[in-house]
């Protein structure tokens, strides 16, 4: 997590809440493409930051 020094409680907990999400999207994608490929899901993942960093770079050539 990302280090912060805002005291604010609304900018902290809003910074909070928007990692979960992201984090819960990622899970999400993460399991749709396992079925899609395998059919089952394990708990490793097969997307994975690397992966999508990967693809970023190849489609947008940023980075």
């Amino acid at each position: 997590m990302a280090a912060m020094t805002s005291k604010s409680f609304v900018l902290r907990f809003f910074y909070f809440a928007f990692a979960c999400l992201l984090y819960s999207i990622w899970r999400a994608v993460d399991l749709l493409v396992q079925i899609e490929f395998t059919g089952e899901y394990e708990q490793t993942p097969l997307v994975t930051a690397e992966n999508t960093l990967t693809l970023l770079k190849k489609e947008t050539g940023i980075g």
